[in-house]
């Protein structure tokens, strides 16, 4: 947890300095609805009426240690972000696309210290990565939603290894609270499923579409989440006995996945997997083939996010990887 990270002004400041380099547990986030505007992200799909479209994703797994949420005190001041608890070394991810424009120290942020990255979305928003253990991305580098552009650390003022997380709106320095502010986004920083609603784009689309392919639809694997892919969601949804409403979220995900291994037939859930895993910087050819490579890059995956390294794409990896 932060000993201080304090919601503050900006340092004047924002210059690189040089990186300090060096399980399975049940993840549920605080479900809080927020109504709050999606803002334009730079690189990422449009933003469409649903703020739930897909372009925000989880920046790291673990759990939230007490003490370490937004405005809990800290010696006068309140605490500027949510504090996401998981041993050194755990992979930290883009939240969603946008421009590297801070590497340093406390990333130029007055009251923050350890090793820190600031990401610009645009319109104003921003996200702030603290007490990183390693850099995963170069100043000014361009990245994308789930890449990994850090590692969990104890870098700065901590009693222990976490990732400090904070969101910024109408400008870096004016904090808000991750936690609704994700929700609002479809996104349960706390680990859970994330929805997705008509109208979204992206890779977790172009899962979804392929996972329905595997049930027997035809649709076209093109990132949009549009009337067709849609309707045959619901008619999923129905299937199984559920409220068709078309939203792929907590309850829909853990129906349309399938737990995969190295002996998993060919197929497109394969391709589904596969797609979920570039997501999170696997670089994994799509091809629906689940053979020792990919076998290799789920391992990888589960040892960096400290899951039970079995090579097994259950529903716990699944979730962690589209989340």
């Amino acid at each position: 947890m932060c000993d201080s990270c304090s919601a503050s002004t900006l340092a004047p400041s924002g210059a690189e300095t040089s990186p300090t380099l060096l399980s399975r547990r049940a993840l549920f986030g605080a479900g809080i609805g927020a109504a709050i505007a999606v803002a334009g992200v730079a690189g990422a799909a449009p933003a469409h009426a649903s703020a739930m479209n897909g372009a925000w994703c989880n920046p790291a797994l673990g759990y939230f240690p007490n003490g370490g949420h937004y405005g809990a005190p800290r010696g006068g001041v309140t605490h500027a972000g949510q504090d996401i608890t998981n041993s050194s070394g755990t992979a930290v991810y883009a939240a969603a696309a946008g421009t590297v424009i801070r590497r340093s120290w406390g990333g130029g942020l007055t009251g923050r210290t350890g090793n820190g990255i600031v990401i610009s979305h645009g319109g104003n928003v921003y996200t702030y990565y603290g007490h990183l253990d390693a850099y995963r991305v170069a100043l000014n580098a361009s990245v994308s939603a789930g890449q990994r552009i850090g590692d969990m650390g104890t870098t700065g003022n901590v009693t222990g290894p976490h990732l400090h997380f904070e969101t910024h709106t109408g400008g870096l320095g004016p904090t808000t609270n991750p936690v609704p502010f994700m929700t609002a986004r479809g996104v349960d920083l706390g680990g859970g499923w994330p929805r997705i609603n008509p109208e979204s784009n992206g890779a977790r689309v172009r899962t979804i579409q392929h996972l329905m392919n595997q049930r027997g639809s035809s649709l076209e694997v093109d990132g949009y989440y549009g009337p067709v892919s849609v309707n045959e969601v619901k008619a999923f949804q129905r299937a199984q006995g559920l409220v068709d409403d078309g939203q792929v979220g907590p309850i829909t995900w853990p129906r349309l996945v399938y737990t995969l291994d190295q002996g998993s037939a060919d197929g497109s859930h394969v391709r589904g997997l596969q797609q979920a895993m570039n997501k999170r910087s696997a670089g994994v050819l799509v091809d629906g083939n689940f053979g020792p490579v990919m076998n290799s890059a789920v391992r990888t995956f589960q040892s960096l996010n400290r899951l039970v390294v079995d090579g097994e794409a259950g529903p716990i990896t699944w979730r962690a990887l589209v989340g």
